[in-house]
């Protein structure tokens, strides 16, 4: 749970996994285990290395040489199933394929300056009051109830009707999209039946088939928005993204537009209800509102971890590995790290390196979309703060209050009651 640090779980690592709901809810005595025991652990279940020490995953972050982005998360953790997963999609639309984040130098280089010509940090800057609007026009919808739901009400329709507006999407279509993304995310984040893995390469077929129209319409008819960019952004002599390369770019940016910012956003109102003296520093200082949402990133990591795969036979913190081998990178448990952040279940919005947080990677991969992210998350609690008072959960929270995932941390609900400040 997001309130407590539970003391170390007995018996051996491996009682403990990673797959395990309880594990994912309340990790961070496992994670304390992982830095005291075995830094980079083999989990039995899947033969993944985790590392969990943040110098270790900075480290492998920041070296492209002795280790890959090419590979497919999918199929790390699904293996066979993963692999038919890739022949339904290949039959009913397009496979996955290694596009940007999952590529290395120079596929990667070429891919990122095609995409950074089209998410400019002028262009979020400029749609700052715009999502300032639509944060009040949400609030407006359920604050003279005195009580919400904040996931469905507000924390996942703000970045997503931000998000599809800028795509080019219909933003009202927020919820069409999150469902999307959830599902371009399972099959790296949980192992499943054959029943679970048709039923999830359907929902992934039914967007590439709705993107693959919008991809031609802009094509023949540029309109400004994201998508059009993306499709019009190779210069001359450049080779444009195919078809293909733009079905795996919209996957990314759908799973991360869609999902880690709601996540951002309701963990930090959740830690505030959770840490009142906590919300009166912030109320007293207001300039503390970005480092806040650092601390946050940091306390929470929505993104708890992400792949790689070694490229040649390395020994790292003393442990062995072959070429061949993959690696999750445990954000979540880097940013736990007591060498790095003294205290790290402390949630403590003054912390001084709040920002060293892996939580949007590093090096040639680091996030596409933080400053969006970043701004986002700062406005939504900004006027959260401004338009309400005296945060409290309306009902308790479930037992298990997570979306089951492996790299991710997403609230099944948010319900609060607050009170109506007055203008």
């Amino acid at each position: 749970m997001a309130s407590t640090a539970t003391g170390c779980p007995r018996g051996a690592l491996s009682d403990f996994s990673l797959l395990d709901p309880q594990v994912q809810a309340d990790p961070w005595a496992f994670y304390q285990r992982l830095h005291e025991e075995r830094p980079v652990y083999r989990m039995p279940e899947t033969g993944i290395y985790v590392v969990s020490r943040y110098e270790d995953v900075r480290a492998v972050l920041l070296d492209t040489t002795n280790y890959s982005n090419v590979l497919l998360a999918m199929e790390a953790l699904q293996g066979d199933n993963g692999r038919r997963y890739q022949a339904i999609l290949k039959e009913k639309g397009w496979e996955h394929v290694h596009v940007l984040h999952r590529t290395d130098p120079p596929k990667h280089s070429t891919h990122r300056r095609l995409v950074d010509r089209v998410f400019t940090p002028k262009r979020v800057r400029e749609i700052l009051p715009q999502i300032e609007a639509l944060a009040h026009q949400l609030i407006d919808r359920f604050i003279e109830r005195g009580e919400c739901e904040l996931i469905s009400e507000f924390a996942l329709p703000l970045p997503g009707m931000i998000l599809g507006e800028q795509l080019g999407l219909d933003k009202n279509e927020f919820a069409r999209f999150q469902k999307w993304a959830l599902a371009m995310l399972a099959t790296s984040n949980e192992v499943m039946s054959d029943e679970r893995l048709r039923e999830i390469a359907e929902i992934e077929l039914d967007a590439q088939h709705y993107l693959a129209e919008i991809f031609e319409a802009r094509r023949v008819n540029p309109t400004g928005d994201l998508i059009s960019n993306l499709v019009h952004s190779a210069q001359e002599g450049e080779e444009p993204f195919t078809v293909h390369e733009l079905q795996n770019l919209l996957n990314q940016l759908i799973t991360g537009g869609y999902e880690t910012t709601t996540s951002a956003i309701a963990h930090g109102l959740w830690l505030l209800i959770l840490y009142p003296d906590q919300l009166a520093k912030l109320r007293a200082r207001p300039e503390l509102l970005k480092n806040f949402v650092e601390e946050t990133l940091r306390f929470e990591s929505p993104v708890q971890g992400i792949m790689r795969s070694v490229t040649r036979d390395v020994t790292l913190n003393g442990t062995d590995l072959k070429a061949g081998d993959t690696l999750l990178l445990r954000f979540g448990a880097a940013n736990q790290d007591a060498a790095k952040f003294p205290e790290p279940r402390n949630f403590d919005i003054e912390r001084t390196n709040a920002n060293s947080h892996l939580g949007f990677g590093l090096g040639i991969h680091y996030c596409l979309g933080q400053q969006l992210a970043r701004q986002e998350i700062q406005a939504a609690i900004k006027i959260l703060l401004e338009r309400m008072d005296n945060f409290a959960l309306s009902r308790d929270m479930p037992a298990a209050p997570y979306v089951l995932s492996l790299n991710f941390r997403p609230l099944k609900e948010l319900p609060i009651r607050f009170t109506k400040r007055a203008a």
